[in-house]
């Protein structure tokens, strides 16, 4: 078999995942693209492997290492995307800015700010009256 079929197999899958990563607004969307990057990743090292017909099987062994590395980012992507829907309510990634920041927290310090305005400007006639009450 020649090296060219799984090579081109593995840039599809790539040029997939790549595309999935930068157009989709759904985190768990770019977290399966991920996925199909790191699958092309080992698809080409298991191929390199059998083509290069090492004693060690190297690839195989780094496929394995990319496998648990995998698992355990998908584990921990998951629960922060299940951490983040339950706090927010959606796991668009455009809405993500900042994990601190929070849209009542925003409207909050919008609404403080105004009150700030507010008195600002009633703050001439709060005096007068106070002035009137103590003379």
């Amino acid at each position: 078999m020649h090296l060219a079929y799984p090579a081109v197999l593995a840039v599809l899958l790539f040029c997939t995942g790549l595309y999935g990563v930068l157009a989709r607004r759904n985190a768990i969307l770019v977290l399966m693209s991920v996925e199909l990057m790191l699958n092309a990743v080992n698809l080409n090292l298991v191929a390199f492997d059998v083509w290069l017909r090492d004693a060690l099987h190297g690839g195989q062994a780094l496929t394995l290492f990319t496998i648990a590395i995998a698992a355990a980012e998908i584990g921990i992507g998951l629960a922060i995307v299940l951490a983040v829907y339950r706090n927010r309510g959606s796991s668009d990634i455009d809405r993500l800015r900042d994990t601190a920041e929070t849209d009542e927290a925003e409207k909050l310090a919008d609404a403080d700010a105004e009150d700030t305005t507010a008195d600002q400007a009633t703050a001439p006639a709060g005096k007068a009256k106070k002035a009137e009450a103590t003379a």
